[in-house]
């Protein structure tokens, strides 16, 4: 399996889902998982959901540039780096955006589901 087309159709379909039902997104995260946004600590998926709900923008559309990725640890694990443009609805201009994620195999199990 290439680990590039498992980090591409997951970034594609992360960001899909964020810009059309952010609540789509809780099954990618455990209760394990943490999220770090602008210095704040987030840990499990209800809450990590609920702070990304909680942006104070409704409609927004990501437009992803860059997608590189490398195995990560012993266990299979990925480290998904992204940048791109982010769009807010009414706005003239996109902002920057760039989002970082490591994974231990749980985008091979999320890839290998969708197939």
């Amino acid at each position: 399996m290439d680990p590039d087309a498992v980090a591409k159709a997951f970034v594609e379909h992360y960001y899909t889902t964020f810009d059309a039902n952010r609540t789509g997104l809780a099954n990618l995260y455990q209760e394990g998982s943490m999220l770090t946004f602008e210095g704040q600590k987030i840990q499990g998926s209800p809450n990590i959901v609920a702070k990304l709900t909680s942006l104070p923008f409704q409609q927004c559309q990501h437009s992803i540039t860059t997608v590189d990725c490398q195995p990560s640890g012993p266990a299979g694990g990925m480290l998904v780096f992204v940048s791109g443009n982010l769009q807010l609805a009414g706005e003239q201009h996109a902002l920057k955006f760039s989002q970082m994620a490591i994974d231990s195999r749980l985008l091979v199990l999320w890839f290998n589901r969708c197939r």
